[in-house]
């Protein structure tokens, strides 16, 4: 059984068959899942699936995105959040150069504060970062955070390697099953098993063969097909391991 560590299935993409959609997961062989916050109305909503569904795991966090909106009170918020029995990390947190959408200062501004918070309460982190992978790691260094991981990693061998000597894990998503991610499958390829996690990042980055259409957590599975392909182990092996290397991460128990 399969465990997609990053999702996000309180998406309006999924408002007219999210029940079905989880109801369904065991069935396509993914037993557990973390939904994750990124902003503060999202990180309510994936403490309410958590409550509601014994295999879903929540995590709470802003967002780059959404970072120009956040305040002071919000950290205090998350605090709280932090305490809840079904939350097991903060995230998603970090950097996002690409779309640009809240100002750099206040993205680094915000995560981090955010990084304080984890260190604060003792929590994982997940971490998004596009196109600012250099400093992304500098702050990572600075935070002296230890338990992280690297969500939908989209960087090169050598980012990947700096990671894995800071202790992080590094999360691939459907990206690494693309005819174009030559680079990122390299970095699959350097990256131990043991220090690996999978995920759909659902509803975006649907993986080959399903790419174009929206994402869901079943769609894990053709994550972990590519691994298998890319490290020459057996699909059940890729599964096991990737789910147990999440679960010890998150502190589940199954």
């Amino acid at each position: 059984m399969l465990f997609d560590s990053h999702a996000h299935l309180d998406d309006e993409k999924f408002d007219s068959d999210r029940v079905f959609c989880i109801e369904n997961l065991k069935n396509e062989g993914v037993s557990l899942y973390i939904n994750v916050g990124a902003d503060m109305k999202s990180s309510e909503n994936s403490i309410k699936l958590a409550e509601k569904y014994d295999f879903i795991y929540a995590a709470v966090g802003v967002h780059p995105h959404d970072s120009e909106n956040m305040t002071e009170a919000d950290l205090i918020t998350l605090e709280k959040m932090l305490a809840h029995k079904k939350v097991v990390a903060l995230g998603e947190i970090g950097l996002d150069f690409y779309y640009d959408n809240s100002p750099r200062d206040i993205q680094r501004y915000w995560f981090k504060k955010q990084l304080e918070l984890a260190k604060k309460t003792d929590m994982p982190v997940i971490v998004h970062c596009r196109d600012a992978i250099g400093e992304c790691i500098e702050i990572i260094k600075e935070s002296g955070i230890k338990k992280g991981v690297m969500h939908c990693f989209s960087g090169s061998p050598e980012s990947a390697e700096i990671l894995l000597n800071l202790g992080w894990y590094i999360s691939f998503s459907g990206s690494v099953t693309f005819k174009n991610a030559k680079n990122l499958q390299k970095a699959a390829e350097i990256v131990p098993i043991e220090k690996m996690f999978i995920e759909t990042d659902s509803p975006y980055l649907s993986p080959e063969p399903v790419r174009g259409k929206r994402n869901n957590p079943a769609n894990v599975k053709y994550v972990a097909q590519k691994i298998a392909e890319i490290k020459n182990m057996a699909f059940d092996d890729v599964a096991k391991i990737t789910k147990e290397n999440a679960k010890r991460f998150f502190n589940i128990e199954e």
